[in-house]
């Protein structure tokens, strides 16, 4: 009597909505911040309509207190942002992978002095961490921002970078590695980057939000990007004392800084079931 195998593949895990609105929502940023690498509008510093003009077919979302046009600023705020976003995490990234991978190797005694430093590190707010740098560096700056974010990070990834390397670190194919005469480095870029890079990849995506989020406050105190530069965090510092007699002007980045900070979120939470298939469901 001939017996059936079953041999269909496994099924793919399937795209959750909340990925799929995560990449919607963080999508259309990345096309309008790429859009304004080849047209704008109107010129960003040129005065081009009244002042504090509302919506209108020629300025959608208004003017601000100088008569320039708002929907323009929006526009290279999504560039700045994700700018910031990208550039935060991949400093941070190596930084916090870097140092995370050492005290997953290091002796007993300089792994507990490094995990101490981490979580004193942690403690602190990153915005005030950043604030820090930037102070330190005394001229106030998109890269000086970037850096202040990036350092800022490292601290979080660092820390669960440590965590993981030595999960995988007792795994069975690590010893045969290591007994088959395979170098620390090959089997770091080998063997346990590939492993852990899902899960770094999430929180990745939770730290381009928090790196946005920092920037529109760092911005919105005056230490982050600095006049030209449209961030949204200095558009909101600029309309507030406009905010009764011309709303929009507040609304509008406050709108695009949310939807560019729940996309994120919402993306890294898709990734997250995706990754790990026991959340599906």
């Amino acid at each position: 009597m001939s017996q059936t195998m079953d041999l269909s593949a496994p099924a793919k895990p399937k795209l959750s909505l909340t990925l799929w609105a995560g990449i919607f929502l963080v999508g259309l940023h990345v096309v309008v911040g790429l859009l304004t690498l080849v047209w704008l509008p109107y010129d960003p510093n040129a005065f081009t309509g009244g002042r504090l003009e509302g919506a209108s077919w020629l300025h959608w979302t208004g003017t601000d207190r100088l008569g320039r046009d708002l929907f323009t600023q929006l526009m290279i705020g999504s560039r700045i942002a994700l700018q910031v976003g990208v550039c935060a995490v991949i400093i941070g990234g190596v930084i916090g992978v870097t140092l995370g991978t050492i005290a997953a190797f290091a002796t007993r005694w300089l792994d507990d002095a490094l995990a101490a430093t981490l979580d004193i590190l942690i403690a602190f707010p990153t915005l005030l961490i950043a604030m820090l740098v930037v102070a330190a560096s005394e001229t106030a700056s998109l890269g000086s921002a970037i850096l202040a974010l990036g350092i800022a990070l490292s601290a979080i990834v660092a820390r669960l970078t440590r965590i993981l390397v030595k999960r995988v670190l007792v795994m069975d194919y690590i010893t045969a590695a290591r007994t088959s005469g395979s170098g620390w480095l090959k089997i770091v870029f080998v063997h346990i980057i590939p492993n852990i890079w899902p899960t770094l990849s999430v929180n990745f995506a939770l730290q381009f939000g928090l790196a946005v989020i920092a920037e529109a406050s760092l911005s919105y105190l005056g230490l982050g990007a600095p006049p030209p530069n449209a961030s949204w965090g200095r558009m909101l510092q600029e309309a507030q004392a406009t905010v009764y007699n011309a709303p929009l002007g507040a609304i509008a980045p406050g709108v695009a800084l949310v939807t560019l900070a729940i996309g994120v979120n919402l993306l890294a939470d898709g990734l997250r079931d995706v990754i790990d298939p026991t959340r599906q469901g």
